[in-house]
């Protein structure tokens, strides 16, 4: 290698490890000493910092043993995002979770968390508001266990000795060590909840997210082109596509101005790949690597969602701005099961399983927001026309059994 070309290669190395390194970032926002990537981030922190807060607006905050991206969506109110299989109640588990933890010593044990929740469980507000939790069912000790296995997947909590199935079994226990500084650094808010005096607290809950995320923007048209880059940036490394009918006309004409540099510069920093269309933008990921949401994917499901979206792409294409009623979906999951049933895991091919089957392909396209759902009828968006079932290809034994 000729002199010349060693700072070449260097500067290619750079530039692979920064781009890894974001894209670890958005792909796991709180790492503690365990993850390997650590030292990646903590090598390039100088370089990631000033990147993600002029990009999107993010924070990161790089430790000696954590990091933490503090990535806000551009949309509070998206109910597709969240931890996987996490719904509203078991969201306040995991903050009366958090909670007692905060109050622990250096280590816990599921059964004296648990304890420890139920006492914070009984608290009138939250009676009030209609929870109620206790450890009396196998079924609410599980969703207790759920929660915990959330906080050790973020390092919050590790085990030491013991198993949560015989805690839900009620023969045995398990026993924690508390990561206090990874547990800390867990909520993204611009203020603490505790912040906000109960008198003057919003009671509407979508006032309640936009109080703890509010951020300053400076009243001038330099802080305004700034949210607007910031919430088009959030958007682009977050969702599948980014619309322009989904803008208000202020950030759609900043995107429409500066759509070429912006994309080029995101792209740049993560590797993902601007693809820009009459429609929208959006930054693809060719490996599929920060991809949440499979689609093609494994199993009976992902094979009738692709279904689902190949034949609503087919009524797109057909008559643009169409809408479809779901029964109709429904009913065109019944005909598919005719013809791919064999394929597919048996109780989806039992009579009445095309509703469940149908609404649940639809929710994984609206997540995806390659669908509109409304109370009866389905709108296909522009992005879904990218989506085509063909024949299925069997390259092991019960492909779709899943």
């Amino acid at each position: 290698m000729s002199e010349a070309a060693v700072p070449d290669a260097l500067s290619q190395q750079r530039q692979e490890e920064r781009e890894r390194a974001v894209r670890t970032l958005l792909l796991r926002p709180l790492l503690s000493s365990n993850d390997e990537a650590l030292a990646l981030i903590r090598g390039h922190a100088d370089w990631l910092r000033p990147w993600f807060q002029r990009e999107a607006g993010w924070i990161l905050h790089v430790e000696r043993a954590c990091a933490r991206l503090y990535k806000r969506p551009a949309d509070l109110g998206d109910a597709s995002r969240g931890a996987p299989g996490f719904d509203r109640r078991r969201y306040v588990l995991l903050c009366l979770a958090c909670s007692a933890l905060e109050r622990s010593g250096p280590q816990t044990s599921l059964q004296e968390l648990g304890r420890r929740v139920l006492e914070l469980a009984a608290y009138p507000e939250l009676r009030d508001a209609g929870f109620h939790f206790s450890l009396d069912s196998a079924t609410e000790r599980r969703e207790l266990v759920h929660v915990c296995r959330w906080l050790l997947e973020q390092r919050v909590l590790s085990r030491v000795v013991g198993d949560e199935e015989s805690f839900v079994a009620q023969s045995g226990d398990a026993l924690y060590d508390i990561n206090r500084r990874v547990l800390s650094l867990l909520l993204a808010v611009s203020r603490g909840p505790s912040s906000m005096a109960p008198e003057s607290a919003p009671r509407d809950l979508e006032a309640r997210l936009q109080a703890l995320g509010e951020e300053f923007v400076p009243d001038s048209a330099e802080g305004r082109r700034g949210a607007q880059r910031h919430h088009i940036a959030r958007r682009l490394l977050d969702d599948p596509v980014l619309y322009f009918e989904d803008l208000d006309e202020g950030t759609h004409d900043y995107l429409m101005a500066q759509r070429g540099p912006l994309a080029a510069r995101l792209s740049e920093g993560c590797g993902l790949q601007p693809e820009q269309r009459r429609e929208g933008l959006a930054l693809v990921d060719p490996d599929g690597e920060l991809t949440d949401r499979r689609l093609p994917a494994e199993g009976t499901s992902a094979h009738v969602t692709l279904l689902v979206a190949g034949h609503l792409g087919e009524q797109l294409r057909a008559a643009p701005g169409c809408s479809v009623a779901r029964s109709a979906i429904a009913t065109f999951v019944r005909g598919a099961a005719d013809e791919y049933g064999r394929y597919w895991r048996k109780q989806a091919r039992e009579p009445g399983a095309e509703h469940a089957l149908a609404e649940e392909a639809l929710a994984a396209l609206a997540a995806l927001d390659l669908v509109h759902l409304e109370a009866d009828t389905v709108t296909p968006r522009p992005a879904l026309a990218r989506f085509a079932a063909g024949s299925p290809e069997i390259r092991q034994s019960g492909l779709f059994e899943a």
